[in-house]
């Protein structure tokens, strides 16, 4: 490479082109205000609502401590759906993201494996609980379990997929040079590089399916959110209050916990992928 080259600047995009971006940008956002018939006053009234619900839940009597039992239960429930639904999602994307990588699969299998995970991802968690899971389970935490479940399959699975996608070829070529069959390449040169991000993703997930979780209990999923809905429906502000301050502190404090355990399983990840495969004699005797 010539010191001219290197040093050539890039080409300045074309002010034209951003022009043009920028104004298809402006007209596709004003005929979505135009067709959702969106009323700028709301806008400036939303201020005040809120302030008059904030009001009613934690300025006019406070909060009603005497509820908290309850919350905390309903909380737990949530918790115990968003967990049941990461481990489905876990345990089911696991093998399905593999098969959907393009450097571990054929084209073919990878292509349609792809699709079927766009396909689940495409359908919301509200919309598997209301139109597939409720009709099929009855109301209840089973049905939002399930709903968060298969969504999650569709989430991890995609992200396995890429993952895998971009391992190191490295310790697949030794496994392969060793006489290593299919599955164990992939157990010893494939599984080794990417458990500890497809791990975290999983951690992830979960913070996610709590934050879901509460949603589906406005449609009779069970947990915290049937009763933040409940309460409101009966203008219990006092008692929503109390289901509110349980449901962020809940989310903060596993946040917290789950963003701790996903830098340390990240960072800490390095060195035993780099020795992963020289230190596992049973790839040896496997062949």
């Amino acid at each position: 490479m010539t010191a001219a080259a290197a040093t050539a600047r890039p080409t300045r995009p074309s002010r034209a082109k951003r022009n043009a971006s920028l104004l298809a940008l402006g007209v596709l956002l004003v005929w979505a205000l135009v067709t959702l018939q969106f009323d700028p006053a709301k806008i400036v009234e939303l201020p005040g609502g809120m302030g008059h619900v904030f009001y009613l839940m934690y300025l006019q009597s406070g909060p009603d401590w005497s509820y908290l039992p309850n919350a905390l239960r309903a909380m737990l429930e949530s918790l115990e759906m968003a967990w049941i639904g990461t481990v489905i999602g876990a345990v089911i994307s696991l093998p399905l993201g593999f098969f959907g990588a393009k450097n571990v699969s054929s084209g073919l299998v990878s292509n349609a494996m792809r699709q079927v995970l766009n396909g689940i991802r495409a359908f919301p968690e509200l919309v598997l609980a209301v139109v597939i899971f409720i009709p099929i389970a009855g109301l209840g935490p089973v049905a939002g379990a399930l709903a968060l479940g298969l969504h999650s399959v569709g989430t991890l699975g995609k992200l396995t997929a890429e993952v895998v996608e971009g391992i190191d070829g490295g310790p697949v070529e030794a496994a392969r040079a060793t006489g290593a069959r299919a599955l164990q390449v992939q157990r010893w040169g494939v599984l080794p590089q990417v458990m500890p991000e497809i791990v975290a993703f999983w951690l992830y997930r979960f913070e996610i399916n709590i934050r879901a979780s509460a949603v589906l209990g406005v449609v009779g999923a069970g947990g915290i959110g049937f009763l933040v809905q409940q309460t409101i429906v009966f203008n219990r502000f006092r008692l929503t209050g109390t289901a509110l301050i349980v449901v962020i502190g809940i989310t903060i404090l596993v946040d917290t916990v789950s963003g701790w355990l996903r830098r340390r399983i990240i960072q800490g990840s390095g060195a035993r992928v780099q020795g992963e495969f020289i230190e596992q004699p049973e790839l040896v005797e496997a062949v």
